[in-house]
């Protein structure tokens, strides 16, 4: 885990760009109907991957932005409302994480909803309300789950590998 804020920063670039791998490939897959298709998600194709590339590089940089202002500091508070001292550690970090998608995804699923949908005239303003909401109901098990059981482990692992060359 990093120990100081250039080590926070790293972490917080490979998780923001995990989660939004994770998310844009998801959505993207989505977006391309795969998810209707008989078989769904398993019949996905690399089209998917091309689909999701385009928008992850500036996905991501919107997360590192959004996490950074205030979306790790409520990871943190939620942690802390919901353990004691004297629970196991790893207990605490999935509370961290769990707060973090708490607000993260709500957070990203409104920006999804005015980037896609309303700034580019796709539905009116007065369908902004039922747009986020099904934008939110669509993303929230997928950020969980891949945040709890993929992006963390994996941005845990990387930057495992990456520590030792940052000091």
């Amino acid at each position: 885990m990093p120990e100081n804020k250039k080590q926070g920063f790293i972490f917080g670039v490979i998780m923001s760009y995990a989660m939004a791998f994770g998310m844009e490939i998801y959505n993207s897959a989505i977006n391309l109907g795969f998810d209707l298709k008989a078989g769904g998600f398993s019949n996905m194709t690399n089209k998917v991957f091309a689909a999701a590339m385009s928008e992850i590089l500036w996905i991501g940089i919107v997360v590192i932005i959004l996490s950074s202002l205030y979306g790790n500091k409520f990871g943190e508070h939620f942690m802390l409302t919901h353990t004691k001292e004297d629970d196991p550690a790893y207990f605490k970090v999935l509370m961290r994480q769990a707060g973090t998608i708490a607000v993260m995804c709500p957070s990203m699923s409104m920006f999804a909803t005015l980037a896609f949908f309303l700034i580019p005239g796709v539905v009116p303003v007065s369908q902004l309300p039922a747009v986020f909401v099904g934008t939110l109901i669509k993303n929230f098990p997928m950020a969980f789950f891949w945040n709890m059981f993929g992006a963390a482990p994996f941005t845990r692992w990387a930057f495992s590998h990456v520590k030792r060359f940052l000091d």
